[in-house]
């Protein structure tokens, strides 16, 4: 009788989840456990990877990944370039290819998920998106075709039915407001995106540490850009009063918090001695500047790995499965931006 990973799950005194997560590598499995479950397969000659190869031999073993039109531009796309990076790198481990498309050829105007579904070119699909209209969400259902949101909180009336992975924004925006307020401040400016979903979140979650603590909330002391570079730059320059009368600023991008930074330091501000910043979603380009940014961090090898592993779970299912809801916690990393090491 060949061996399963039930039977490898008793053996190793572990969930028979930990044990998949496991032969495919996944992060979110400690390196002891890791180790302690392959030695054991090994030993007992088990095919590793044996759950995504035997998918169905009618698959192409290529999943979908749909991404927003600006993706396109460098200044936002920083942290989803940052997450498609570990979509490929999990799926890899699977043995699964990727296409990565928008919604929408920007020329012929064609859905690209329903030319890839109607194609048949791939098994599945993963959706970074923000948008899903109910054309779309009909014809999802009807196609049969497994596929999960990432990233993005879809509030659609069939939500229940659906399956997302999201990082919860609202207490993202509540941590990055609260660490401020323990630092001592009590009239910080908030930089946000003139959009809702995410940015929506984050925002309710700033109002709503400031209500905590006693703060009262001033609709003045929010501002909103373009999510980019320039855009924090030139809000600074703008709005040079307003700057000057806080203590404290949450930038709700960390690529426009770098722009904010950088006009600060221009024209003749002290980072964090006389304003502190917080930015928003941890991207790697903070490594570069000076002071070292503080920030508040999205899982992005979690969600990934979450949405990935959701995929091959109704992949892999032989009937429907009920729609899952993965809201992930985001995470404060302090560094120097805020004044905390001086505190």
């Amino acid at each position: 009788m060949a061996l399963t990973t039930k039977d490898i799950a008793l053996l190793a005194g572990v969930s028979q989840s930990t044990v998949s997560r496991s032969l495919n590598n996944s992060p979110l499995i400690s390196v002891e456990t890791r180790r302690r479950v392959l030695q054991i397969a090994e030993e007992q000659g088990f095919e590793f990877n044996a759950n995504a190869r035997g998918l169905s031999t009618n698959r192409t073993n290529t999943i979908g990944v749909i991404y927003p039109d600006d993706y396109l531009d460098h200044d936002v796309s920083l942290y989803l370039g940052s997450l498609l990076t570990q979509l490929r790198k999990i799926l890899e481990q699977w043995d699964l290819d990727l296409i990565v498309s928008f919604k929408e050829n920007r020329k012929t105007g064609i859905d690209s998920i329903k030319r890839l579904v109607m194609r048949k070119k791939v098994d599945g699909l993963i959706i970074v998106h923000s948008q899903s209209d109910t054309s779309t969400l009909e014809f999802l259902e009807k196609s049969d075709i497994p596929f999960v949101f990432l990233h993005f909180y879809h509030n659609s009336g069939k939500v229940e039915g659906i399956n997302q992975v999201y990082t919860d924004h609202f207490t993202g925006g509540y941590l990055g407001t609260e660490h401020l307020i323990k630092l001592g401040h009590r009239r910080i400016l908030c930089v946000s995106a003139d959009a809702e979903g995410e940015y929506a979140q984050r925002r309710r979650g700033y109002q709503a540490a400031l209500e905590h603590h006693k703060i009262a909330w001033d609709p003045a002391l929010v501002l909103f850009g373009d999510r980019t570079f320039q855009s924090g730059y030139n809000l600074v320059l703008a709005h040079g009063d307003l700057f000057d009368s806080v203590t404290a600023t949450f930038v709700h991008t960390d690529t426009m918090a770098l722009g904010v930074m950088e006009a600060l330091k221009a024209t003749g501000k002290r980072i964090p001695q006389d304003i502190a910043v917080v930015g928003y979603d941890d991207v790697e380009l903070t490594a570069y500047f000076q002071p070292r940014l503080t920030t508040v961090h999205q899982p992005r090898e979690e969600l990934a790995t979450l949405a990935c592993e959701r995929l091959v779970q109704l992949l892999s299912a032989k009937r429907s499965l009920r729609g899952k809801q993965i809201k992930v916690q985001p995470t404060l990393v302090v560094r120097q931006s805020c004044g905390a090491h001086l505190a």
